[in-house]
Order: C-alpha cells, then structure tokens, then sequence
C-alpha cells in the first residue's frame, strides 16, 4: 500500500514530523523560520530526504512544495497561550495570524486530511471566539470537517509529563458530517465518523526512565555558592520527584510526573525542572527535556547549540508519541473509506 504523505507547516524541531513517520507516513516537505530550530532540524539523521523551507511561512508560496495527501501544522501558540498576549488573532506582533497562512496551504493543495497542535489554552481563548473563527474557515470557507480534542500526554503517550494540548483533525469534503464523540462502532460511511480520538493508556514509564543517572557535565549542577543552594538544598529532599525554582520558592512536583516543559527554559533557565542525582542537585539536560517529549534515542541538538537555543527548542516541541496514535487514528480513518 502506498504511504500516505505529509507536508509540515511550523515544524519546529521536527516532533510532528516524527510522529506521522514512526506511524508509516512520508513527510515530503516541512516549513520553519527559526534558523536555530532548522539547524536541529536537519542534524536529525532520518530527515535527510525532506525538503525544509527555511523562510518566512508568509513568504512560501504553495506552488513550491508538492501535494500531499496530509498538511499538519503546529502554528505558534504564543498568542493564544495563557504566557503570552492573549491577544489571538489581533496580536500586535503578527503571530495570531498565521493560523490564516495554515488555512491558505490547506485551500490550495486540499489534502486529504489535516492536523492541527497548540496550547489548550486555544479552546478558551478569548471565550471561545478565536476557535470559532478557525472552525468557520476549516468548515465554511474550505469544506473540512471539524473535530478537536485535548490530550494530556501522561494519559495518552506514555511520558510522564504534565501536558496538556488541543488537536483539530479535519477531512476533505466533510464539511457537512458531525464527529460522533458517543459512538460505540466504527463508522465507515465516511473519514470523520470513522476517525477515532485514541483512548487513555497506562501510564508505564516513571521519570528515571527519562532521566540520564551517570554524572553530567559539571554546567548542569548547582555549585554550593550558587546564591539559590541553600533554599535548593532546604527544599530538595527526594530522588523519585522533579521540581522547579521559582524566583522565589521551590516547587515540587508530585507523581512521578515532569511538569509541562516550556520554550521560557531557554531565558534565563528558571523554569528548567530540577532532581537530586548521585552528584548533586542539577537541571534537567536539554537531551533530557527531548526524553520527556519521546523523542528517539538517536535524535541529538547539534554539538555547539546554546542550551538557551536547546532548552526553548525542546520546549516549543510536542510529544512524539501521542502524535504517532493520532496518525494512526488518520491513516485508519482515511483507509477505511
């Protein structure tokens, strides 16, 4: 059977990308601005064979890339994110509006299928308005259905970290059906009834199976006349759990679990989560941070990346896993017509 094919609007650092490719797609192309993302883009081994714009999304013109048969698109969050301006579509520095630049790849290749990824936070905003708008141009404007779910990754991935995004999966020509959110069988008389948002799974995975436990460079620890060691070493008491320094206190981080990694680890690094290992109290590495995202083993920030780059990079990205069941969930649903 032939692979069904993506196109990567926003890519970032590839996470999607390697998602739809672990679930048996072909990604053909993929689009990211940012050139320290690109450089970590390309240095991933296996993507060697994708085409990577590194341009401006408003400067792309869709008659560049090949059709394919899915568009996904991971588009900024910052202006619908709870940390930023809260200002959705009318945000002052142009971010809001890119979601437009999604819908134009989308009306002008018409794949078969798309994927949409961002805060959950988007479901919200602005009481529901800014969602409403995206639906409108997805349903009313381009004729794809509608289907949007928030997942948390502890829940549906099998990574333990605190992480909760909203996805829209929508299908060509489907403009007219409903997504069953109730329904007990498949549904095969078309893409969207068919489609099923995957089911909660075990949580199997704990943090030392993220976690590196041999010594690490020495630019990760806490040296003893760090001006925060003495509240570090006041509060930091267990090995099992992951905490956060917080400017002014030390928040600890309960189940097992690592909070939700954000692209402000990289200014300034106050939101890098800490643990105690055999050789003192440190941040996570920003290889580490790539765990809690499920990445592969095998993917690595190129060697003289900033960690100020690494660390927002790896919390820009997604988890890796989740992704692949919402593949799957596409794939199933498109070969069931």
């Amino acid at each position: 059977m032939k692979r069904l094919t993506v196109g990567s609007m926003f890519a970032g650092i590839g996470g999607i990308d390697i998602g739809f490719e672990q679930a048996g797609f072909k990604v053909k192309w993929a689009n990211e601005f940012n050139t320290k993302s690109c450089e970590t883009f390309r240095n991933y081994e296996n993507f060697r064979d994708i085409k990577l714009f590194e341009k401006d999304v408003h400067d792309l013109k869709t008659c560049e890339v090949e059709s394919v048969d899915i568009i996904t698109s991971g588009f900024p969050c910052q202006a619908f994110s709870v940390a930023g301006y809260r200002q959705g579509f009318d945000d002052e520095k142009g971010r809001g509006n890119l979601f437009f630049e999604t819908a134009r790849f989308i009306n002008d290749l018409k794949p078969k299928a798309y994927l949409l990824e961002n805060v959950r936070n988007l479901a919200g905003h602005d009481n529901g308005k800014t969602l409403e708008v995206i639906k409108y141009n997805l349903v009313d404007k381009l004729g794809y259905s509608f289907i949007p779910f928030i997942l948390n990754s502890k829940d549906y991935g099998n990574i333990p970290q605190t992480r909760e995004r909203i996805y829209i999966v929508g299908f060509r020509n489907e403009a007219d059906i409903d997504y069953d959110y109730d329904k007990k069988e498949l549904n095969s008389e078309s893409a969207t009834r068919s489609f099923e948002i995957p089911d909660p799974i075990p949580l199997e995975k704990n943090i030392h199976d993220c976690i590196y436990h041999k010594k690490q460079d020495e630019k990760y620890y806490y040296k003893k006349e760090h001006q925060y060691y003495p509240i570090l070493e006041s509060e930091m008491k267990r090995r099992d759990t992951i905490y956060q320094w917080r400017r002014v206190y030390v928040r600890e981080n309960k189940s097992n679990l690592c909070p939700t990694l954000t692209a402000n680890m990289g200014a300034g690094g106050h939101n890098v989560p800490l643990i105690i290992d055999d050789y003192g109290i440190r941040k996570l590495t920003p290889k580490e941070c790539l765990n809690f995202q499920g990445y592969p083993e095998n993917y690595h920030f190129p060697e003289k990346m900033a960690n100020s780059h690494s660390y927002m990079q790896a919390g820009n990205s997604v988890v890796i896993p989740v992704i692949k069941r919402i593949a799957n969930a596409i794939r199933e649903a498109l070969n069931a017509q």
